[in-house]
């Protein structure tokens, strides 16, 4: 009878598939050079092997240089210094030159130094050399020859310098132990470029599986995202390198996107709810008229309210539309150099008669000039709203404020009310499309004014801020104040 065996886990199953499919891939992309090419994670590769592999090389040539080539120059300075001294002192004759060469050798504690001094017939007559060495010709002034030196075989580096009266001079150093390290460094440098190619080729495959890496991480949370999966989003490292910019950017965009569908799905909902109640009472209006309508001043007066329900429904699309073209920044291209200060004034005293019918009072503190860039039309209707709001629900008896004020960089536009003001954990949702607080359930409205106001800031890159005024609602616009870019003409 056969053991029983537990059937893997399906996340082992799910692994090893995927492991399976990378397999292939691989043996897929070896077999088609051009499809390999065509990888970006394989060109990041061989881009990071050449580089790595000329790297290495240029370091090689430089490490050869400066020390091969140091040890050269240094002893052919070494040989020339010398023999310049040998030279001059060639000048008082045979003899003088004689005694200085063996008491330079008595001094030579390194005992490499090479010295011979030959009569016109290559006859040695000083030095530490028992002959003249035959690879030496007249003609020849540097030399590197094997030498036999008190029995004992080396390898000299060899300057010849004619002398008055036909003596030759021979100066050298012995550089047997130097050829044996130019000997090592050179068998290092044969076997660098294997070892370079190796490591180049290790080091572009771990590029290429981390760019893989990350790739796939971005590529299987767009594929989850595009398949309904709102909450997936690009893991970050927490190393702050570029590929963490990269993911925290995908997810400001995925939120983003998420936050917008969720905003289309609210605002199909609250047409849908908010829509619905007009829509009924004016078909119940005319339908009422219709059965029961005594004479012609009946039926108008019917006609009238339900024509009166649909231009609010009417006023409710013009002020999505209205939104959607802001958000869209189709009106960017009408912007220009605006003075805030009239502007506001104009809107103080146009609510001022408003606000006295209301027995309210309306508080003006706006400076004479106050400069933005930005549309006019958009700006005086998004001040507007808030003064509707504020007129709309603030009790009579109370003080309306509107100012206007420059605030470093910004330019802010402030209206506070006293009426019921908003809670502090509804103030984030307050300028979504069609949202109603319970105080504002009661009056008309369609919850769109607020939400046209933070578009029109957002165009001109500012903000809408809703705080507490104590009682109330304090509402800050606040817009970039006008510069130097603004106020040049812009080339068409």
């Amino acid at each position: 009878m056969k053991p029983f065996t537990m059937p893997p886990p399906p996340q082992s199953l799910d692994v090893l598939r995927k492991l399976v499919r990378r397999a292939r891939m691989d043996i897929w992309l070896v077999l088609h050079p051009q499809t390999l090419l065509r990888s970006a994670g394989v060109r990041f590769g061989l881009i990071y092997a050449g580089l790595f592999t000329i790297s290495a090389l240029a370091l090689s040539a430089f490490l050869w240089w400066s020390t091969a080539g140091l040890l050269d120059r240094q002893t052919e300075s070494a040989i020339n210094a010398d023999a310049q001294g040998l030279v001059e002192r060639a000048q008082d004759g045979p003899l003088p030159l004689i005694e200085t060469i063996q008491d330079r050798l008595a001094a030579n504690i390194d005992d490499d130094a090479i010295y011979l001094l030959a009569d016109p017939v290559h006859r040695p007559v000083a030095g530490n050399l028992e002959q003249w060495p035959r690879a030496i010709t007249d003609d020849v002034e540097w030399s590197e020859i094997p030498i036999d030196r008190a029995g004992i075989r080396g390898l000299a580096r060899i300057r010849q310098i004619p002398l008055p009266q036909g003596y030759h001079l021979l100066v050298g150093r012995d550089v047997r132990a130097r050829a044996q390290l130019r000997r090592i460094l050179a068998d290092a440098l044969v076997w660098a470029p294997p070892i370079v190619v190796a490591l180049g080729t290790a080091g572009a495959l771990l590029v290429r599986g981390l760019f893989r890496i990350t790739i796939a991480d971005v590529a299987a949370t767009a594929a989850a995202f595009s398949r309904g999966d709102m909450t997936r989003r690009v893991r970050v490292t927490g190393l702050g390198d570029e590929f963490d910019r990269l993911a925290e950017e995908i997810n400001d965009m995925l939120d983003r996107i998420a936050q917008l569908m969720d905003g289309v799905r609210q605002v199909s909902n609250a047409i849908a709810h908010d829509l619905r109640t007009p829509i009924t009472r004016a078909r119940a209006r005319l339908e009422d008229a219709a059965n029961h309508a005594r004479d012609e001043a009946d039926l108008r007066a019917a006609i009238e309210r339900a024509q009166s329900d649909l231009d609010g429904i009417v006023a409710v699309f013009q002020a999505l539309l209205r939104i959607a073209e802001i958000e869209a920044g189709a009106r960017r291209s009408a912007f220009a150099r605006v003075d805030l200060g009239p502007l506001l004034f104009d809107l103080a005293e146009l609510y001022t008669a408003a606000a006295e019918e209301r027995e309210q009072a309306l508080d003006a503190d706006i400076p004479p000039i106050l400069p933005a860039f930005g549309d006019r039309d958009m700006l005086q209707q998004a001040v507007a709203n808030l003064l509707d709001n504020a007129l709309k629900f603030s009790p009579p008896g109370s003080t309306i404020r509107l100012a206007g004020r420059s605030a470093g960089r910004m330019v802010e536009i402030v209206v506070a009310d006293q009426g019921p003001g908003i809670p502090a954990q509804d103030r984030s949702r307050a300028t979504e499309r069609f949202y109603r607080g319970e105080t504002a359930r009661s009056t008309p409205g369609s919850g769109l004014g607020l939400s046209l106001v933070q578009a029109v800031a957002t165009l001109h890159g500012g903000g809408l801020r809703l705080e507490d005024n104590k009682p109330g609602l304090r509402a800050v616009i606040t817009l970039p104040a006008l510069t130097v870019a603004h106020t040049r003409p812009v080339r068409s």
